[in-house]
């Protein structure tokens, strides 16, 4: 008897010494200067990059516009089912055009696509553009999301808007919530827009203490729910039928609820990561690609047949070391979750599309 207790007694002591010393561990402080900090500036955090918005006054819509005057290296990565987009195709890896010297993001559907000639034609205006000896091209490529059923349909952003948007441009902190791309933005239409909320814009940086700088910006109008990865739980997304709670998306799909026909390209979240580091186009690609997880983290259902869900990567090479692609992509992953977050945070609402504030408020 005396004999079968030994080992257990011994086996009782061996974990209560590993258990002080994860206590240890657990107490030791990690210096300040070793720990990456969160930045609230957003996208602009990495150097050489502006943001600009413009908001149509008829009705909720706009365009948001990244400039890269000194031109920046890009990839992309659509996921979405339904997108819609200009000038993607030179961003393959094995296509010529080395960087590219805007993003825009727009809503209007296909119609906001127009938005890109008015950045051209501001970019032109200041000599910014690939040269081909004759003229300096600008490349802008594009994303647009559908906005069509807030308010008037023919009201949509257009070559002006985008022209506005580009010089109105700065490196100061973003503006986000219901502005440019994200002004007529919603999510949570699994069940239908008439238990949905407002989307919005929003923007996220991180820097590590070696100066590496990794930061997102998406305007957010997403078929799916809005979930903080943090708790797991929905923070904007449709509505209970009263309109007072939410029914959480990832339930009702499990439950089997019948909801309405899916009406292919009326959603789309699209978005933009951006480095300091120096990057190869594929490379870019391949952080567009990583930084999907963050839409995966903090949208449910997302990449569906209803959304067109795109992300850009640009990279200004400010950095000039050799550039880890695993730890940009998996931060730019952080930074884009974050970033859909604000974007429904600092949203304020609109009629018939509740804002977190106002369900907060309901509560």
């Amino acid at each position: 008897m005396s004999q079968s207790r030994a080992p257990r007694a011994s086996a009782l002591v061996v974990v209560a010494r590993l258990a002080v010393a994860l206590v240890g561990v657990a107490s030791v402080s990690i210096p300040t200067s070793l720990v990456a900090q969160s930045a609230p500036r957003g996208l602009t955090a990495v150097p050489g990059l502006k943001v600009g918005h413009f908001t149509l006054a008829g009705r909720p819509t706009g365009c948001t516009v990244i400039v890269a005057e000194a031109g920046a290296v890009a990839g992309v990565d659509v996921r979405g089912a339904a997108p819609g987009t200009r000038e993607t195709d030179l961003l393959d890896p094995v296509n010529t055009v080395p960087v590219v010297h805007a993003i825009v993001l727009a809503g209007g559907s296909a119609f906001g696509l127009d938005a890109a000639t008015g950045v051209m034609k501001y970019l032109e205006e200041k000599g910014i553009g690939f040269d081909v000896r004759v003229a300096r091209v600008p490349i802008v490529p594009a994303a647009i999301l559908f906005d069509l059923g807030v308010g008037d349909p023919k009201i949509r952003p257009n070559a002006d808007c985008g022209f506005r948007a580009a010089a109105a441009a700065t490196d100061g902190p973003v503006a986000e919530g219901d502005v440019g791309a994200g002004a007529g933005a919603t999510v949570g239409k699994l069940l239908g827009a008439g238990r949905a909320m407002k989307g919005g814009i929003g923007s996220a940086s991180i820097t590590l203490p070696d100066g590496l700088v990794v930061s997102a910006i998406v305007a957010v109008n997403a078929v799916g729910d809005i979930i903080d990865p943090a708790t797991g739980r929905v923070v904007a997304g449709v509505r209970t039928e009263d309109g007072k709670g939410l029914a959480d998306a990832r339930t009702l799909i499990r439950a089997g609820a019948s909801r309405p026909s899916a009406r292919v390209g009326e959603n789309t979240t699209i978005g933009v990561v951006a480095t300091n580091a120096s990057l190869t186009k594929a490379q870019a690609t391949k952080v567009a690609q990583m930084a999907h997880d963050g839409y995966a983290r903090a949208i449910s259902p997302v990449h569906t047949m209803s959304d067109g869900d795109v992300i850009f990567a640009l990279a200004t090479g400010v950095r000039t070391d050799a550039a880890d692609v695993t730890t940009i992509g998996a931060l730019a992953a952080d930074v884009m979750a974050e970033a859909i977050l604000r974007a429904v945070r600092q949203s304020k609402g609109l009629p018939n599309y509740p804002s977190v504030r106002d369900m907060t408020a309901k509560r």
